[in-house]
């Protein structure tokens, strides 16, 4: 049983002020594994007053300080890899082989940020005007449970490569991961106040961070509906925000697309992080004329698809994060049957042989209509749904009708035409038969799916204004 009873201010472990416990979980046997006492809006306000006495001296910091850091950072958090990655497991549920990609992950966006900052030109000049980037001050940054030390690591990254000094709300539900993560990064040695983190409540530590008038920038991640709260409550100080939120991903199966690589790439694409991935292709859309050969194929890959107790290597799909979460899943599926489509894999309630934890059965619709719930709403688990399309046009069409717009996949065997297909779907990211991950490129949503973007240049410049000097030769 872990007992976690601190939170990061100003370079120190302290004692939260808040006095709320919150009990942690392994989602794959139930049972309470630790407990986090939670910091509140006085935890908030002291993290957000450091960060600010922190930032006037931090923003004037080197290209080559920050870079020193970053590295820093990245190899204290590379050391703490084999413990993060347990963690990792045991409290979020991911199969070993994800979760082993998750915490190198954590790691290797901080080393990114060290490489966009290198290449970065701070000063330029256009026309007449000398323009400097500059740094906007105090971020805040709320991050999810689904990949919790990635969401830190990659928020803070970008932060410090912009010379910002930062507040983090991690997830209550990922505690252990982030004390993990949070020693790693006191270890690297950052001046104190760079940096907090408060671990707390959406409702107390989220809302004063969105709505104090000390930060000036918000980048979160999370569910849609959030996203629009802290829209909101950021207009009132007129904070800069980076949002990547919901997704209902179309994977687009063009009629000449090998089907012997298509149909294991539908699913790994679907079922990725046990389907709890705004990125998941949920929505497979398939020609009409080839759907039975599809259907076999599928029914076939998703019975090699296991799910079960995430240490085991042959397991792709572990236990959804929490009992919500799966109650959640199981409504939705419920709600597919009842809206007529057709269950080709899967269903309610847990897989065969396992009685306790919370894992959902691979479950895969098929004569599932575009705006069908479960084709129009997030589910967040292992539930895809297959819809059929007559031609290219209305294959692109039925792929843009949704609200959202963060990922899209296009598999065919002509590259130029998949080229083509992609270049007209609203979407942030489209990946063309393949599943690759570029740190390079930005990362974010279209429509519902987000505002700005991470990674990269973009990901810098979201904690940057830029201010134009006129009058200097």
């Amino acid at each position: 049983m872990q007992h976690i009873d601190q939170i990061y201010i100003d370079g120190v472990f302290v004692t939260p002020h808040g006095t709320e416990w919150f009990d942690l979980y392994n989602p794959s046997t139930e049972q309470v594994i630790g407990r986090v006492r939670l910091a509140d809006e006085h935890d908030a306000r002291d993290a957000i007053a450091a960060a600010t006495r922190a930032f006037p001296a931090f923003s004037r910091t080197s290209k080559a300080e920050r870079i020193a850091l970053l590295h820093r950072m990245a190899d204290a958090v590379e050391a703490r890899q084999p413990a993060l990655l347990d963690a990792i497991v045991e409290e979020y549920g991911a199969p070993v082989s994800r979760a082993g990609w998750m915490a190198a992950h954590a790691s290797s966006v901080l080393r990114e940020a060290a490489k966009v900052l290198h290449d970065y030109a701070f000063v330029r000049q256009m026309g007449t005007a000398q323009v400097v980037m500059q740094p906007l001050g105090v971020a805040g940054l709320i991050t999810p449970w689904n990949s919790d030390a990635g969401f830190i690591c990659g928020k803070l990254a970008a932060a410090i490569a912009a010379g910002c000094t930062a507040v983090i709300k991690p997830s209550e539900m990922s505690a252990i991961q982030t004390r993990i993560v949070t020693q790693a990064l006191h270890e690297a040695g950052l001046p104190a106040g760079v940096f907090n983190i408060v671990t707390g409540r959406g409702e107390t530590v989220g809302a004063e961070i969105s709505t104090h008038p000390g930060v000036a920038k918000i980048s979160f991640t999370g569910s849609t509906a959030v996203g629009k709260t802290i829209l909101r409550a950021g207009a009132g100080t007129l904070k800069r925000v980076t949002l990547e939120l919901g997704g209902k991903s179309p994977m687009l199966i063009l009629d000449d697309a090998d089907f012997a690589t298509a149909v294991p790439l539908a699913i790994q694409a679907g079922f990725m992080n046990s389907g709890q991935a705004c990125i998941a292709g949920t929505r497979i859309l398939v020609p009409e004329a080839r759907l039975d050969e599809f259907e076999r194929r599928v029914k076939i890959e998703v019975g090699r698809t296991k799910a079960g107790d995430p240490r085991d290597p042959e397991i792709a799909i572990g236990p959804m994060v929490s009992q919500k979460q799966w109650d959640r899943v199981q409504r939705y599926i419920r709600i597919g049957i009842d809206e007529g489509a057709r269950l080709i894999a899967g269903g309610e309630g847990r897989p065969e042989g396992i009685e306790a934890g919370w894992f959902v059965r691979p479950t895969v619709f098929s004569g599932v209509h575009n705006d069908m719930t479960v084709a129009r709403e997030e589910i967040f688990g292992p539930v895809l749904s297959i819809i059929t399309y007559r031609d290219t046009e209305e294959a692109i069409a039925i792929a843009n009708d949704t609200a959202y717009g963060l990922q899209a996949y296009v598999v065919s065997a002509d590259a130029q035409r998949a080229h083509a297909v992609a270049a007209r779907l609203d979407a942030g990211r489209v990946l063309v038969n393949t599943l690759a991950h570029e740190p390079a490129a930005p990362f974010g949503g279209f429509k519902q799916s987000g505002i700005g973007r991470e990674y990269g240049t973009f990901g810098l410049e979201a904690f940057l204004e830029p201010k134009a000097i006129l009058g200097v030769s």
